[in-house]
């Protein structure tokens, strides 16, 4: 029987998918031995040639990334034993079927009804660690003795003559050729060998995996004779698409708020892995919201995509600002690695003012337009973004609406940056977090030549809003700030930075996304003073607004609280206490309660 390479993504070890039967194959003293492996139970042949079985526990052990299999053997994702399908060409094979008290004889029979009887849990859960720690030690050495012969042969020279793809049916195959272009031109070049093979070929599996069409692929290696010295390859990927189309209904919490909603994905719409998303949604404060979403790969690339959607919504703002607002508008951008830049034209609409609403926010109410470019930048190397305890994020937004010839009817220029760190304190479960973030909202004139005009103050809707159980805790939802009456109406420049401790509770562990936190957070928001229509001199007045950041020390809060990171969300209890609180600010003393994607 013929034996081949199967490299395994990453992920999708036997800890994971259920692998038919492959022999595990090394060479000692001068014999081939190995072991196969079925859904639940272990087949070692020792040198000797016995054939012995045990139950073995899949969970734990570690990820391979090549094994020798028969060049018969399937691998399929259920969790039963097949029966391999046999090539023609492999006279004299047959199909394998894992040991059943059919087929093992009295002999096997009579051990079987001696383990039926009644055991000492006890003793019998010794022997069952007992056996899979030593099947576990006999897959890790043979898993050893397999990446060595690998290594022995990483620099054979080789070239991939023929990559078969199975499975694509809905795919066009002009986008799995342009998939496949770089790797057969790299194997094609002077001094390409094995190891760059698997490498390559395991980027390919990767990169389909990327699209979000398929599950994750298989593929197989096998020889195909050789020419001009080197050993030709032929691979093929098995490749399983997901549906089509996906219907999804459900219940949603973002930050502070619950919603409903219904979702439709249209998955590889044109066969070049496209998606097209149908969202709408009603929430506590989110009164209805729609969008359409368009995102296709460009040049099949996994790693830039263009995206285009249209949306509409109606917001409540009466819990801090006495109005709402209506959106109606569409974006166009493409992303790119770590980067995310477009376009976006929207038609705002400050309505429904509240009996008392301010003069700040009644001077704002009714039609506005932004049309802006703008660009993201986000590094994240946290190992949570809900609950992290290592690695760090470094994350930029930019947005200039209204400059020069873009149009519209408002005109600035946007900057926020964040940043956070975290590290775990020893090995004892408990980790430090700290962030800091600033942002900046600068007027720019609008209009060009004789229709030009000066910057103007900025609109409530574009400034900036600060404090609540998701932003500076001990703080009721942008309660920092300015403020005109009841009504909370932002600011042009901000800071904020805070501080956590994270410690395991007794009794539920370290490996629990439950933590008990103590917390200090603080920040400051602040407005240009005294920009008006006809004032030009803007810099004098942000020169103003930092100078601001200097009088006093800002506002401040600490706290205790329970905090749960579920996979939708992460849930935060804490009980706060204001330490400095500014005039007309609004803290929150006692229990406060946030739920949210985006904590600070």
């Amino acid at each position: 029987m013929g034996y081949r390479i199967l490299c395994c993504p990453e992920g999708t070890g036997p800890s994971r998918e259920y692998l038919p039967p492959g022999h595990v194959t090394g060479l000692a003293n001068g014999q081939r031995y190995g072991s196969e492996f079925w859904g639940g139970f272990c087949v070692h042949r020792d040198p000797w040639g016995q054939l012995k079985w045990m139950p073995v526990d899949m969970t734990g052990i570690v990820n391979l990334d090549y094994m020798l299999v028969p060049a018969t053997a399937q691998v399929i994702p259920q969790y039963r034993p097949p029966v391999p399908q046999v090539r023609s060409s492999d006279t004299g094979a047959r199909a394998q079927t894992p040991p059943t008290s059919t087929s093992m004889g009295p002999v096997g029979q009579q051990v079987l009804d001696r383990l039926k009887r009644n055991v000492d849990p006890t003793v019998l859960s010794e022997r069952e660690v007992a056996i899979r720690k030593r099947a576990t030690k006999q897959y890790e050495k043979a898993q050893n003795r397999l990446k060595n012969l690998v290594d022995d042969n990483s620099t054979l020279p080789v070239t991939i003559s023929l990559v078969n793809i199975d499975g694509a049916r809905n795919t066009r195959t002009g986008f799995l050729r342009k998939v496949l272009q770089e790797t057969f031109a790299k194997s094609r070049e002077p001094g390409f060998t094995l190891e760059d093979a698997l490498r390559e070929l395991n980027r390919v599996c990767r990169t389909f995996y990327k699209f979000g069409i398929f599950h994750p692929p298989r593929l197989y290696i096998d020889l195909a004779g050789r020419e001009n010295g080197k050993t030709k390859l032929k691979a093929g990927i098995s490749l399983k698409e997901l549906s089509r189309f996906t219907l999804q209904t459900g219940t949603g919490m973002g930050n502070t708020e619950g919603s409903g909603y219904l979702s439709l994905t249209y998955r590889n719409m044109f066969g070049g892995a496209e998606s097209l998303n149908g969202y709408a949604s009603t929430g506590t404060r989110t009164r209805s919201a729609y969008e359409v979403n368009f995102q296709a790969p460009i040049n099949a690339n996994p790693d830039l995509i263009l995206e285009a959607s249209g949306y509409a919504s109606t917001r409540s703002h009466q819990y801090y600002s006495s109005h709402e607002e209506v959106l109606r508008g569409g974006k166009v951008g493409v992303k790119w690695g770590e980067h995310e830049t477009g376009y976006t034209g929207v038609w705002r609409q400050i309505t429904g003012l509240a009996e008392g609403a301010s003069r700040l926010v009644r001077d704002d109410a009714g039609d506005s337009v932004k049309s802006s470019l703008w660009h993201t930048f986000t590094r994240d190397r946290r190992d949570s973004h809900l609950l992290p305890t290592r690695g760090w994020m470094v994350k930029s937004e930019s947005e200039v609406a209204g400059w020069r010839g873009l149009g519209g009817d408002v005109a600035f220029w946007k900057n926020e940056m964040e940043t956070q760190v975290a590290a775990p304190l020893g090995t004892s479960g408990i980790s430090v977090s700290a962030g800091l973030r600033g942002g900046l909202l600068y007027p720019l004139s609008m209009g060009v030549g004789d229709n030009r005009k000066p910057p103007q103050p900025s609109r409530i809707n574009d400034r900036f809003q600060l404090g609540g159980p998701t932003d500076v805790r001990g703080f009721k939802e942008c309660g920092l700030g300015p403020r005109y009456g009841n009504d909370s109406v932002g600011g042009d420049v901000y800071m904020a930075g805070g501080a956590n401790i994270y410690f395991p509770l007794p009794k539920v562990g370290p490996e629990k996304p439950l933590r008990l936190q103590a917390f200090v957070n603080s920040g400051r928001l602040v407005g240009l003073q005294g920009l008006t229509e006809d004032d030009g001199n803007v810099n004098s007045r942000v020169a103003g607004a930092l100078r601001e950041f200097g009088k006093g020390v800002p506002s401040v809060a600490a706290g205790i609280g329970l905090v749960y990171a579920h996979p939708m969300a992460r849930f935060e209890l804490n009980f706060c206490l204001p330490l400095v609180k500014r005039s007309g600010e609004r803290g929150r003393k006692g229990l406060q309660f946030g739920i949210g994607i985006n904590f600070r």
